[in-house]
Parts: structure tokens; sequence; C-alpha cells
């Protein structure tokens, strides 16, 4: 597991904030080569300051173990900022509105970056009723499969799980318009931009 805070990013967002180490020691409580010795790497704050210092360093807890500043360059915090990450160990996957440290079975995971789909991972999509029939033709072995679609607007978010010896397809209600995402193992996260359909329409 990455260390839960780093020296440098202390020291970084300190000299940001245009103070000494002294300084900072007395707004949480510490003295100035304690805050010395955490931005050399000789030792770490406790966790029972973490919370104090990110408030001191102008931050949030997030960013702070995080070691980023993070933007929210959506204050109304739709659902398309959607981060996804997926262990590569076990497979869990985590959707979050935004950035967020996420961590599982002892590893850091970064968010992962979508790309337009290639003629191995397009989408197929047909009308049945009032939803949409997605479809890729991939691969679904054990070692070689389409572990998730994703279907999200500025205020929904629907994931369908799929599974190696399954097929890749599955419906949603693609009544607005927003972003497919599908997941291959292999080959990463893929995206598409689709438009709405109006149930009313033929």
């Amino acid at each position: 597991m990455n260390p839960y805070v780093t020296g440098s990013t202390i020291k970084n967002l300190r000299e940001k904030r245009n103070i000494t180490q002294e300084t900072l020691g007395e707004e949480i409580g510490v003295s100035g080569k304690t805050v010395s010795k955490w931005e050399t790497g000789k030792g770490l704050p406790d966790i029972s300051l973490l919370e104090p210092l990110a408030k001191s360093l102008g931050i949030s807890l997030i960013e702070l173990l995080s070691g980023d500043s993070i933007e929210n360059k959506n204050p109304s915090s739709n659902l398309y900022r959607s981060k996804f990450y997926v262990c590569p160990i076990c497979g869990n996957t985590i959707h979050s509105m935004g950035e967020i440290v996420a961590s599982c079975c002892g590893i850091t995971l970064p968010p992962l970056e979508a790309e337009d789909p290639d003629e191995d991972h397009a989408f197929e999509i047909e009308r049945v009723e009032d939803e949409s029939f997605i479809k890729i033709h991939h691969d679904m072995t054990k070692e070689h499969f389409i572990s998730f679609f994703a279907y999200v607007t500025p205020d929904q978010f629907i994931l369908k799980k799929l599974y190696p010896e399954g097929n890749a397809e599955g419906r949603f209600p693609l009544r607005k318009t927003g972003y497919l995402y599908a997941y291959c193992n292999r080959h990463g996260l893929m995206k598409q931009k689709i438009l709405g359909i109006n149930p009313k329409s033929k």
C-alpha cells in the first residue's frame, strides 16, 4: 500500500500557502521540527492530525491522501464526472462522481482513462420496444472478456456486470443523451456518446 501521506505532499502544499514549517506546526499543535521530519521522510503525522493538517493546508482530506489538489470543474456534481476504478487482482469495480482515492487488494487504483471504441469493441445498438439492446461482438473467455457495460447521463447511472462465458450484451433505457461505457479486461475502458431516444417515436 502506498504511504497514506508523503512528505513531499506536505511540503508542496505548505509552500503553496507560503507559510513556514513553524507556522504550520503552530496551526495544528506540533513543532516546526516535527513538520520538518514529516517533509524529509523521517516521520509521519499521526492519523489524528490528518484532518487538521488538511484544513490548515487548505485542501480536503481526500486531496491530502492522494497528493493531488482536485479542481471541481462542475459544481453541480452531475454524473458526467464519473470515474471508474477496476482492481487488476480481483476485478472489483468502483464508480465515483469524480476522482477519489480508491484502493483494493492492498493497491491504490488509478482512475481509468476512456478511449473511443475500436472495431473490436464497437457498440451495436438495436431498439427493442422502449429500451435499447446493446451488444459487442467480443470474446468472453476467462482470459479475455468484457467486464461491464455502463450508461451515464447527467442524472442517471446504470451498470450491468458481465461475466466470462456469458454474452457481451444488455438492455438499457437509452432515453437521454449520454455515454455508453464498456470495460475490456485487456484493452481497458471504451466510451461512446449516444443520442437519447424518444420512447414515443417509432
